[in-house]
């Protein structure tokens, strides 16, 4: 099949991209962050007001979870570097000039929030917080595909959805009804993003399936949240993950397996060479992703075993 090179591909997804902005407008609603956030809560910190230290004992949430609620908060402070790198893999005219902008304004309530919470209610140490946002967006993020269009759109669909079912799982693992509330209401934005990326790729591979096929492939191979360049992002992704706020299975049960079962990729017909080696590599890095998440699972029940051991034991 011939590959069509990246402005003919956006030409051709253009009437596609419009027709999902409007539909985008039409379901999306309006809230405000300041709403979510338990202000009464609030006091003076230390420093220039002369108020309170943060003290951990202050945070009514657990330490991993202190810990998700930091990585996902930071993910959300890099938004300026997404702003560039989708501007810069998709262009500013037209309907995708519109949804970048409109996309970046919902995105930046959620940074927005969850601060306002955390600080509020004092649930992590406000100090570190702000060194490590410095160091963060000081370092900002690249894209790792180099601008291609469908990489990039592929990418940000499964993106969007692991950030998701991050900041719901991270919500509920709180045990903060504020906490889960907020998170929740995130969780719907960060949902329907993905819907609207899911669905131009899907007409992407309407277009070209044995290009985008190449590219979805390609993106699902090499895939890493866009917070993996988080200091200690490694330490603190075993945290969550043996925590069970979001690990292998999760991130092949409920992101990657739904969002191919909804472009359908098992189904597609006609396809070349080139298009059938892609889509066999693709099941087979999901059977080996399911083995990785398996031998994960038996691993932290047994690490969770002998914990429960030795605390019957002290």
């Amino acid at each position: 099949m011939t590959h069509l090179s990246q402005p003919e591909l956006l030409r051709e997804l253009d009437p596609v991209v419009a027709t999902e902005l409007d539909r985008h407008l039409s379901v999306a609603k309006e809230w405000f962050p300041h709403e979510y956030v338990p202000w009464s809560q609030g006091r003076d910190f230390d420093g220039v007001l002369d108020g309170d230290a943060w003290d951990p004992k202050q945070s009514r949430v657990s330490a991993v979870a202190r810990t998700a609620l930091v990585v996902n908060l930071l993910t959300e402070d890099n938004l300026p570097s997404y702003h560039r790198e989708i501007s810069q893999a998709i262009g500013r005219d037209g309907a995708w000039g519109t949804w970048i902008g409109r996309w970046t304004a919902e995105e930046g309530r959620h940074g927005m929030a969850i601060r306002d919470y955390l600080l509020a209610t004092r649930a992590v140490d406000p100090v570190a917080l702000e060194r490590e946002r410095m160091v963060h967006m000081t370092q900002g993020y690249d894209n790792p595909y180099d601008e291609e269009m469908l990489r990039s759109l592929a990418y940000v669909s499964f993106q969007e959805l692991a950030t998701r079912v991050s900041h719901r799982n991270t919500g509920r693992f709180t045990d903060d009804p504020l906490c889960d509330q907020l998170l929740a209401r995130i969780a719907l934005d960060e949902n329907l993003h993905m819907i609207f990326y899911r669905n131009v790729l899907a007409a992407a591979l309407d277009i070209a399936p044995e290009q985008t096929l190449e590219a979805v492939y390609d993106v699902v191979r090499t895939f890493q949240m866009p917070g993996s360049t988080i200091a200690g992002f490694a330490r603190r992704s075993v945290q969550i993950a043996m925590a069970g706020v979001y690990d292998l299975r999760i991130h092949r049960d409920e992101v990657l397996a739904p969002v191919l079962r909804a472009w359908k990729v098992w189904d597609i017909e006609g396809l070349g060479g080139e298009g059938e080696k892609a889509r066999e590599q693709l099941a087979t890095f999901l059977d080996e992703l399911d083995v990785a998440a398996s031998r994960f699972e038996d691993r932290r029940d047994q690490h969770r075993e002998r914990v429960l051991a030795r605390t019957a034991q002290s």
